[in-house]
């Protein structure tokens, strides 16, 4: 008989990323750094449970217009059929046809935080994506329609009490277009997530941080394969 146990496999997930945001918050003095600290932790976590066709890393977003988000605690993108990955030092830029989800990190949930988190997603979503053809061996499909890029908030608690509540709700209803955050953990409380019938779900519970990443690899598993990218349309922007 095995030794393993899968729940206590789990519970050593959220106790992991728990204690990396707590000991980001009680070891970095400067709110900056903590807010780095934080991200890096979710990033980590994300890269190190997430399958390997997907990326996670702090980025720009950019599309075949020219026209760029803003900066992004987050980003999961495509690593498998998307070519193009721009680096200049420390910073990163992505196509955003290769964008599966983008996500604020912060020590703690506000009001204030969610309105700066929904404004960011919102400059993502904003972009203009395109979406070719797919040659395969039983001839060339039509373009894939594009997915609903997922957004959210990752944090280790919240100035709400309760932390899950109506108050959150509130907030949360403020953007139901652009800057709508699909998903979001309280590592020390609970997650949210918005659901198919256009409800916004508070789910107080344990191991919050390991919930929110099985609900969003299923959300990924449901997205499939990011559309193909009009590679053509970024080269008309190569200098001559």
């Amino acid at each position: 008989m095995s030794n393993w146990s899968l729940p206590a496999l789990l519970d050593g997930l959220h106790q992991s990323v728990e204690g990396e945001l707590r000991r980001a918050r009680s070891t970095v003095a400067h709110p900056t750094e903590k807010g780095d600290a934080s991200e890096s932790v979710w990033i980590d976590v994300l890269n190190g449970h997430l399958p390997r066709r997907y990326e996670a890393r702090k980025a720009h977003v950019v599309d075949s217009r020219g026209a760029f988000s803003d900066q992004i605690d987050i980003v999961i993108h495509d690593r498998q059929y998307s070519p193009l990955v721009f680096q200049l030092k420390d910073s990163f830029v992505v196509p955003v046809e290769s964008v599966y989800a983008a996500f604020e990190a912060k020590q703690d949930l506000t009001g204030e935080h969610i309105a700066y988190a929904q404004n960011k997603i919102a400059s993502v979503r904003r972009l203009h994506r395109t979406s070719l053809p797919v040659p395969t061996v039983d001839g060339t499909k039509p373009p894939k329609d594009l997915p609903w890029i997922l957004g959210g908030i990752l944090t280790l608690g919240s100035t709400f009490s309760p932390p899950l509540c109506e108050t959150l709700a509130r907030h949360l209803e403020a953007d139901r277009d652009l800057g709508r955050l699909d998903l979001g953990c309280i590592a020390d409380a609970g997650m949210f997530a918005h659901s198919n019938a256009g409800a916004f779900d508070l789910q107080p519970c344990a191991r919050a941080a390991t919930r929110f990443l099985f609900d969003l690899i299923a959300r990924l598993q449901a997205m499939g394969t990011a559309p193909m990218i009009d590679i053509r349309a970024y080269a008309k922007h190569i200098p001559r």
